[in-house]
């Protein structure tokens, strides 16, 4: 897949529930986000999930947010529609990759 050259890759974490099959896979919930730096919009979306399927509905719920002005939608998003064991990584997860975007986008000039 081609991106952008205003899109940068940033990753989240989050810790899975004990019981849950990642927890005993990866140890650590990870969330990929491509944003485009121009309008903070996420354009792609990835996590590492053992199905497939989860992957692709994460990816649905994500992609085509504004990654700063739309986190407490995407939260709600979440909230309202994902249901798998990892929905509170999720929401750690998601936290943390906005952090990291929010320090790059203060750092770099993009």
């Amino acid at each position: 897949m081609h991106y952008e050259p205003s899109t940068i890759f940033v990753t989240g974490r989050g810790k899975p529930a004990k019981d849950d099959v990642i927890t005993n896979v990866y140890q650590v919930f990870t969330l990929s986000l491509i944003v485009d730096t121009k309008t903070d919009i996420i354009v792609d979306a990835n996590v590492n999930s053992v199905m497939e399927m989860t992957s692709d509905f994460i990816r649905g719920i994500l992609t085509e947010y504004n990654l700063i002005t739309e986190i407490c939608d995407i939260e709600n998003e979440i909230k309202c529609r994902f249901f798998g064991l990892v929905q509170k990584a999720l929401i750690v997860a998601l936290k943390d990759a906005y952090n990291k975007y929010q320090m790059i986008c203060t750092q770099v000039k993009l």
